[in-house]
């Protein structure tokens, strides 16, 4: 199941923020080209936008009054809310255009319950930012949040959300601090280097909840070999550990090594990868069950189109191979409106190799000190060997 709806396109800052709605009209007419929508068991589901009551399930109302108040008069500003700040300016129409994406999200999560499918993706969602009574780093509504608790009211006992982006995943690890139902998981560049300046590895939880929120805070510059050796070396672990019903993810992609918004030097090829990696995990420990969503992602033209492509292709069964040609009529499209050339490949021809926790600890390696911290904060407990497992 794809979620997709051309009023998704409404969710705009302005015409020159970096959250700019093309990302996700390029990421449908590719998706589209490459025929990766019209695959025999894609079906497209427009979302609806979601209710007061809904949204409010992991936001306050007087938050969500807030963006209602300056969504109908954009003159206006919330700051204490985070509405109306240089991140989150306000427009005419964010209370709608934020709730579709919640709906988008819970419709694909209460599709999966129900059976009618087994993935799903909304790559117009992944709002990680978004706090129980906030807005943060571009981020209105948190959708993923919405579309856990909308899994855990209808009896689901334990969600994993598996975050990929460059940037903590700090709104949905905050609203879930104290549910031991949900493992959050982000792995991301460190705040030392990287907005919002939090997520390191002992935070893990509430008190009533130690152990369900995992940070892996790498340091700034880390490439594709780094990137996959932590990720190798905490995420399955953990997933088989906790074995949740489902798994929800989500997939920004600023992490790119051409994104000027973060640090991180990742490839496409690392990030279809990773992608491969929660799609098997999905298939080993939850019968396949998947929700995924988009996040981050500010080389809109070059970059996202080809991750999130890969990215559904991905959920539906079908991946798309990295030497797979970008088609010339998407490569014209995108130069005719927007100027911007595009590359030739859906790939980035990269060396994706990385070396397995098994091979080592090398305490000279700044990547693997993040990754040892992390296990010894994390992995006792859930009964794992730090050093080993």
């Amino acid at each position: 199941m794809v979620m997709w709806d051309e009023q998704y396109l409404k969710y705009k800052f302005s015409d020159w923020h970096p959250m700019h709605p093309s990302r996700l009209e390029l990421t449908y007419r590719l998706s589209g080209e490459l025929e990766v929508l019209s695959a025999q068991n894609v079906s497209i589901h427009a979302p609806e936008i979601a209710s007061d009551a809904l949204v409010a399930t992991v936001h306050d109302q007087a938050y969500i009054d807030q963006v209602r108040r300056v969504s109908e008069d954009p003159t206006l500003i919330a700051e204490d809310f985070g509405l109306g700040t240089e991140d989150d300016p306000v427009f005419a129409g964010m209370h709608n255009a934020s709730a579709r994406i919640v709906g988008g999200s819970v419709i694909a999560a209460q599709s999966i319950m129900d059976e009618s499918t087994v993935r799903a993706v909304n790559f117009a969602g992944g709002m990680h930012h978004a706090a129980r009574r906030k807005a943060s780093g571009f981020c209105i509504y948190n959708d993923a949040a919405a579309a856990i608790q909308r899994m855990l009211d209808r009896g689901v006992q334990r969600v994993a959300y598996i975050d990929v982006d460059a940037h903590h995943g700090d709104g949905t690890e905050s609203i879930f601090w104290d549910d031991p139902r949900v493992l959050t998981i982000s792995i991301h560049e460190s705040g030392l280097s990287l907005f919002p300046g939090t997520g390191f590895a002992n935070d893990i939880g509430g008190k009533q909840a130690e152990g369900s929120a995992v940070n892996v805070a790498l340091p700034a510059m880390t490439g594709d070999s780094g990137w996959m050796r932590a990720f190798h070396a905490i995420v399955p672990q953990l997933v088989h550990a906790f074995k949740p019903e489902i798994i929800v993810s989500q997939h920004g992609c600023d992490a790119h090594r051409d994104d000027d918004m973060t640090n991180l030097k990742l490839s496409v090829d690392a990030q279809r990868q990773a992608a491969l990696d929660i799609s098997q995990l999905a298939d080993e420990v939850c019968e396949g069950r998947w929700l995924a969503t988009g996040g981050g992602g500010y080389n809109v033209s070059a970059v996202v189109p080809r991750v999130w492509t890969h990215l559904t292709a991905i959920v539906a069964g079908k991946p798309v191979p990295l030497r797979t040609y970008v088609p010339e009529t998407f490569r014209r499209y995108v130069l005719e409106r927007y100027g911007r050339a595009t590359p030739y490949l859906m790939g980035d021809d990269a060396q994706l190799w990385w070396r397995n926790w098994e091979v080592g600890y090398d305490p000279a390696d700044p990547v693997d000190r993040t990754i040892i911290a992390t296990r010894k904060e994390i992995f006792p407990l859930f009964g794992l060997d730090p050093w080993f497992d």
